[in-house]
């Protein structure tokens, strides 16, 4: 066995480098109901949210007062009710309706740890037996639903569309801004 010997000095060794940090994005433990924006359902405006955002069905959700700190207007959150379905709600069917969401709305304080999503009130389903029952009413009550925050964006520029929404999130424009 031999070594080899190199006169002048050693060899330097490279800069460890760290690993690119990743941001925790908060995630919490909520009831996930849902609601239309209709009279019998909101304020005496329902097509104006409590942002004063446009009612729009396709990208709006409200959040329980108590979570107003954590989850202002123009937080986008990712919803999984995935576990909660298994406890007998109707996440899985309505799922695809669900996307991402922008808190833009506000409940009764007499609701805490929700997150409500609102749905089209034609937003219907026929289920088995025939009968007709709107999107809301098939998700019903899902304890146990995680939501994630993914970006804030401003409540002037919310996206009309979950395709829009969903290009914001994935390609975390500008627009986007994670805390």
């Amino acid at each position: 066995m031999g070594f080899l010997l190199f006169p002048g000095g050693t060899a330097a060794l490279p800069a460890r480098v760290p690993p690119p940090t990743v941001p925790v994005l908060p995630a919490y433990a909520v009831t996930l109901t849902a609601y239309n924006a209709v009279l019998e359902q909101t304020d005496s405006e329902p097509l104006v949210t409590a942002s004063g955002a446009y009612s729009n069905p396709e990208v709006v959700a409200a959040r329980s007062q108590n979570l107003a700190a954590e989850l202002p207007f123009g937080t986008i959150i990712e919803i999984d009710g995935t576990a909660a379905a298994k406890k007998s709600c109707g996440y899985d069917i309505v799922k695809p309706l669900i996307g991402y969401r922008v808190i833009a709305d506000t409940m009764h304080a007499r609701y805490t740890d929700r997150i409500d999503i609102l749905f089209s009130t034609k937003s219907n389903y026929t289920l088995a037996g025939g009968s007709v029952k709107n999107a809301g009413i098939v998700l019903g009550i899902c304890n146990g639903a995680a939501v994630r925050v993914v970006g804030r964006v401003a409540v002037n520029r919310i996206p009309e569309t979950q395709a829009e929404l969903a290009a914001l999130v994935k390609g975390g424009t500008i627009e986007l801004a994670l805390k």
